[in-house]
């Protein structure tokens, strides 16, 4: 990971994320820190990551999410030789949803 931007607020940012316990709770963080256009693009990045890691090529992408291709290719850069943030994120929602259904 990079630490060219970890500093106290960003600390701060990262564990006032792990510090929200529901879904409600997110909504009201997010609609209070970010503009309605940047958490559709965080939204959206996250669904397009979801999607090349499970195979799918860029025109269905693009017809599922609506996102550019420019957009599609730098979350791939992120996905294949990031921090591995989107894949454990991820896996992660995979098995809750896992676990829900048992």
């Amino acid at each position: 990971m990079s630490n060219q931007w970890k500093d106290e607020f960003t600390d701060q940012l990262c564990d006032s994320i792990v510090a929200i316990t529901d879904r409600d709770e997110a909504y009201r963080f997010l609609e209070d820190v970010a503009t309605f256009s940047e958490i559709k693009a965080f939204s959206q990045r996250l669904q397009v990551a979801s999607l090349l890691i499970k195979g799918f090529s860029y025109p269905q992408i693009v017809q599922a999410t609506g996102a550019s291709t420019a957009t599609i290719s730098r979350v791939k850069k992120f996905v294949e030789y990031g921090a591995d943030g989107y894949r454990d994120v991820l896996r992660k929602l995979e098995a809750a949803k896992t676990n829900e259904g048992k």
